[in-house]
């Protein structure tokens, strides 16, 4: 190769070796390495260069030269468009054996560990029609059509969507539908470059085991002419559609939901059943997208803790308590952090739906309350956000010394940052990394790590 090749623009053929954890296909050329979104590992291909560094580039699929056996037809017409999924042209069984390898890649160079006790990944029942909640971006196309759907990949170019496949099928109706209501409706839709219009984004949820939906739309502005006798025809159209709310948005933001939410027809949530309890859903709670998935891994935990009755858990960063009540059936105590209110009092309601009387919660910065902790707990759940933990929860974890903490992520790089600084100096020992596939179609995998304080301690 010559330098005069590594530009932008030029064409060059790459053969695909591995898989970023962003979903990219990755080959060299020349030491050089080259992303290249849409390839499989065994693709040989002619790419384009779009933006090139001197050590690294990113490419844009032209031709392919060989098709790998493990590149299969996308099941959505628009896969090769849409940024919702990544790996639809990908053969599942490879996507999970890539999902195994990006944790022990994680593990092995950020984490630093050799030889991590990995497991083999626990299998989504389905690889379609599993997701629980969906929010899309609004739109109007160049004739004047409202559209939803997520953006083309790399851009705010928006793909509109009648059906999606990796979401719940009993939602596809509302996601065509509801779009056609608007538009007889004439509200204004939002637009982001001139921070004008109303309607930003439709949110769908549904309860798996229940089948009750909520519907919901992000606005600029309360003011939505009609609303509530529109809410009203749509709890009479759908039957499982238990409530319509509105949430304000108002701020110049990538975030989809505001902080306040108003319900304009029916109740404010909906009510699923997760490990054998009762939980109260609302339109903005966060919970894990794929139910069935989440509660084999929560299984995993159980099984692994092997709780005997007289433990005292904290679980960081709880939520409205997904793990905090299956596992306080199984500990003297337990006290959920979190720092949003609103998901601290959904764990309230929830605790009380099920008659669970042995946990506290308490609002505020995990990395505050943490070390202010009146208890020495036996047992500390992390379930973080993506960016993982704050540097005063891994010291203060430290401090207190738990014998045991469970890290569930959702990144497993930060996950194996967090590890590293957990288990420096050997004050804890890494015994099990269970990775789940909760998504699907997608690059993510969730894993929960299992830290054990080591006996010197």
């Amino acid at each position: 190769m010559t330098n005069t090749m590594w530009r932008q623009g030029e064409v060059i053929e790459l053969e695909i070796t591995d898989l970023s954890d962003t979903g990219d296909g990755v080959g060299r050329f020349d030491q050089r390495v080259v992303f290249v979104p849409d390839t499989v590992v065994g693709d040989r291909a002619l790419v384009r260069l779009i933006h090139v560094k001197p050590k690294y580039a990113h490419g844009k699929l032209t031709d392919l030269v060989e098709i790998s056996d493990d590149r299969i037809r996308p099941h959505c017409i628009v896969a090769d468009k849409c940024g919702g999924c990544q790996w639809q042209h990908i053969n599942y069984d490879y996507q999970l054996k890539a999902k195994q390898n990006q944790v022990i890649q994680a593990l092995e160079r950020i984490g630093g560990f050799t030889n991590p006790p990995i497991d083999s990944i626990l299998v989504a029942d389905s690889s379609f029609g599993y997701r629980n909640k969906a929010t899309y971006p609004v739109g109007v196309s160049a004739t004047g059509q409202v559209q939803a759907g997520y953006y083309h990949k790399g851009s705010h170019k928006l793909i509109n969507l009648n059906q999606c496949p990796v979401q719940d099928p009993r939602l596809n109706p509302l996601l065509a539908e509801v779009k056609l209501d608007i538009q007889k409706q004439g509200w204004p839709i939002y637009d982001e470059n001139l921070h004008k219009g109303l309607i930003r984004h439709l949110g769908l949820r549904i309860g798996r085991y229940t089948g009750e939906m909520l519907l919901t739309l992000v606005v600029n502005d309360w003011n939505l002419p009609g609303v509530e006798t529109q809410a009203q025809q749509w709890l009479q159209r759908y039957p499982q559609l238990v409530g319509v709310s509105l949430n304000r948005n108002s701020d110049r933001t990538n975030a989809i939901f505001g902080s306040e939410t108003r319900c304009l027809a029916g109740v404010p949530y909906l009510r699923e059943k997760f490990a054998g309890l009762d939980f109260q859903i609302r339109p903005d709670t966060f919970f894990q997208v794929y139910t069935e998935t989440a509660e084999a891994l929560l299984e995993v935990i159980q099984a692994e803790l092997n709780l005997q009755g007289h433990e005292i858990l904290v679980d960081a960063y709880c939520g409205i308590g997904t793990l905090t009540l299956p596992l306080a059936k199984q500990v003297r105590h337990i006290t959920g952090l979190e720092l949003q209110s609103t998901a601290v009092e959904q764990a309230i309601i929830n605790a009380q739906e099920n008659g669970i009387n042995n946990v506290t919660f308490q609002v505020g910065a995990v990395e505050k309350i943490l070390q202010n902790l009146e208890i020495i707990p036996d047992v500390v759940l992390l379930d973080p956000p993506r960016k993982g933990c704050e540097d005063n929860v891994i010291k203060t974890l430290r401090k207190l010394k738990p014998s045991r903490i469970v890290y569930v992520s959702c990144k497993v790089s930060t996950l194996a940052r967090d590890l590293k600084l957990l288990c420096e100096d050997g004050l804890y020992q890494l015994t099990r990394v269970q990775p789940a596939d909760f998504f699907p179609q997608t690059a993510h995998v969730e894993a929960a790590a299992f830290l054990a304080l080591s006996a010197n301690d």
